[in-house]
């Protein structure tokens, strides 16, 4: 199935889903491009069957950000809104978010991609926030990048305002995987593999996990967990089928359920 918006793409079969920014060269985003990425995500938050969502870009950047123009006195709360929309929309997305980033993600853009469960990038890849060059600061990375770098290095990078390559943007946890650009597309598609390969609902159940612990307290954190295991993991298909093919020395055979 493939849906044609004016400032994006969105493309999805039966377990994968893909959200291609589509604003070439830059990819700015504005106002009507951050709803039409919402229509789409809110669409997403209850599919069971899917095994990735993944963002994308055509142009010779992921994203430089969100338009400056929309940031006037008479905008900025409409633009925040639905900005921020979008990530609550993707905290609801059960199955893993991938971004795949060839080119500079700067901004709003560096938000969007770095907020994704996994980022894979090229090496011809760059990350910043250059909010503070222009008397503002970026709200979604003021509160995620301290979780994903460390607080020193996110003070840093917002204060700064730096741009940082894609290798030591792995370094600091805020990417995954980097790739040479000349195989960036073969190799990325190598990683969703190993996704797909999964069963969706033991994936989204993991997630589900992870989410669940993450920040709380040591037992807080066991006891969550646990349930998710005990009172859903456990009761599916493919958790019972998964353990059942290792025994048998098989290959399992997944009903996705």
């Amino acid at each position: 199935m493939v849906n044609q918006y004016k400032n994006i793409q969105f493309e999805k079969d039966e377990h994968v889903a893909k959200i291609t920014l589509n604003r070439p060269p830059l990819n700015v985003l504005n106002i009507e491009m951050m709803r039409e990425i919402n229509s789409v995500l809110e669409g997403l938050e209850d599919d069971k069957k899917l095994k990735a969502v993944i963002f994308q870009a055509e142009g010779k950047a992921f994203s430089a950000g969100v338009d400056v123009s929309d940031h006037t006195n008479d905008k900025v709360e409409e633009m925040i809104h639905v900005f921020h929309m979008i990530f609550f929309h993707m905290t609801k997305i059960k199955a893993p978010t991938v971004a795949l980033v060839n080119g500079p993600a700067l901004g709003g853009g560096c938000e969007l991609a770095v907020f994704c469960d996994m980022v894979l990038a090229s090496d011809s890849s760059k990350f910043g926030q250059p909010e503070i060059k222009v008397g503002v600061f970026p709200p979604i990375a003021a509160v995620m990048f301290p979780w994903y770098t460390n607080l020193k290095k996110a003070m840093e990078l917002l204060m700064t305002g730096e741009t940082i390559s894609a290798s030591e943007a792995k370094e600091i946890g805020l990417v995954n995987a980097v790739y040479p650009m000349e195989t960036f597309e073969e190799d990325a598609k190598g990683f969703i593999e190993k996704l797909t390969s999964q069963s969706s609902v033991v994936l989204q159940l993991t997630k589900e996990a992870i989410d669940e612990a993450y920040g709380e307290n040591y037992h807080i954190a066991v006891a969550k967990v646990e349930n998710v295991y005990m009172n859903k993991l456990m009761n599916t298909h493919d958790a019972n089928e998964g353990l059942k093919a290792f025994l048998e020395k098989r290959k399992p055979e997944w009903k996705n359920e």
